[in-house]
């Protein structure tokens, strides 16, 4: 089985001599390398083979949600996981605009990081717990149609119930409508919005403008 090559982003030398260790013992890990800030990550990914980056959002000289950007104009194939130690929503949102597919918090252990390289190898998105809930909390529905929404209003609408953090049942309850047609609208939505998961779903309904945080 392919060997996952790894870039740690962050300007903690401990933190990434930490993380570096960690992975290590995974059997799936190949090369690891490192950079301590954006600059030095755009810089070396132009002869660095990477399947997953570990990218920290606050960092000098060129912060994750730049080098993120400028990462995937070079490389859309990376698979950029954020690492987070706050719980400042809006970083969030700008990390998944800018093209991130995982978010995960610094202090998580090792079987998070797994789950977050196992989800974004398989084309999916991940968010840890912490984040998910932070990020349900938190969001509303936006008082005027999503931008560059391909979804019927109905459809919206059962998108932001699942962005609320709902089952099928208790949204099939909410809108009067029976579990069988928000099945039917759930597969529609991973379909049209070409997601694989609930995170993938709750990053498109953030991108088009579907809901806020």
């Amino acid at each position: 089985m392919k060997k996952i090559n790894i870039i740690i982003v962050d300007d903690h030398r401990l933190f990434r001599e930490g993380l570096r260790l960690l992975l290590s013992n995974l059997p799936l890990t190949g090369d690891i390398h490192e950079a301590a800030n954006g600059t030095e990550f755009i810089e070396m990914l132009e002869k660095t083979d990477a399947d997953i980056v570990f990218m920290d959002v606050d960092m000098p000289l060129m912060n994750g949600i730049e080098a993120t950007r400028r990462a995937l104009e070079q490389r859309p194939e990376l698979n950029i996981i954020a690492l987070s130690m706050y719980g400042d929503e809006a970083y969030y949102i700008q990390m998944i605009n800018a093209g991130a597919r995982g978010f995960i918090l610094k202090n998580s252990g090792i079987d998070e990081v797994e789950s977050a390289m196992a989800n974004v190898m398989a084309g999916k998105n991940y968010f840890s717990q912490e984040i998910m809930d932070g990020l349900l909390k938190g969001i509303s529905r936006k008082s005027v149609a999503g931008k560059n929404s391909a979804l019927s209003e109905r459809e919206e609408e059962v998108l932001f119930h699942i962005c609320k953090g709902l089952s099928n049942k208790e949204i099939a309850e909410h809108l009067n409508i029976s579990k069988r047609t928000v099945d039917k609208h759930r597969e529609n939505l991973l379909l049209k919005t070409a997601s694989k998961n609930t995170a993938g779903l709750v990053m498109y309904a953030i991108r088009s403008g579907i809901v806020e945080i």
